[in-house]
Order: C-alpha cells, then structure tokens, then sequence
C-alpha cells in the first residue's frame, strides 16, 4: 500500500510515461496481465491505455489488474491507468 505522499510523487512522475500496454475488446486476458506483470517487474511504473472497444470500464479493469498483478493503482484518469508495483530485487542488487 502507498501513502498519499508516495501517490503524489509517482503521479508527477507517470505523467511523462508513454502507455505500453493497451487493453482491446477481449478485456483482460491472462496475456494481457502477463505483460502487464513482466512489465511491471521491469519498470514498477507502468501506464496503460484500455481502448473504447473494450466492454469492462476503466476502473474496472484497473481493479482487475492491481489484484492480479498485486499492483497498486496510482491512478485511473479518463481510458488511462497508471500502475505500481516495488520490485524488492531491483533494489537490492544496486545496493550491492
């Protein structure tokens, strides 16, 4: 979990962050959340685009998402999700 404090940094962060994933019509496929997570295991920052031929809403994907995934959502503003994920192993190998 995130504070507020926390929120508000990551939001000034992701809104210089292009989407890399997008959500179609098909809604939240286990590939879609695959990449999703590998995505987040790379970046821990991630924006995501959920595309109008898509039948759940944007939050509801966002909520699908985040429990999958076991990411926090940073934000959901019109069809763009902003999500985050620590990575505690890439962390530590740059302390070593």
């Amino acid at each position: 979990m995130i504070t507020p404090k926390e929120r508000a940094e990551l939001r000034g962060k992701a809104q210089k962050l292009e989407a890399i994933v997008q959500v179609g019509k098909d809604g939240v496929t286990p590939a879609v959340v695959n990449t999703v997570d590998q995505a987040l295991f790379a970046r821990e920052l991630i924006k995501i685009t959920v595309l109008e031929s898509c039948e759940n809403s944007t939050k509801e994907v966002a909520e699908i998402l985040s429990g999958r995934c076991r990411a926090d959502v940073v934000q959901v503003i019109g069809r763009k999700i902003v999500l985050y994920k620590k990575n505690t192993t890439k962390r530590k190998k740059k302390e070593i």
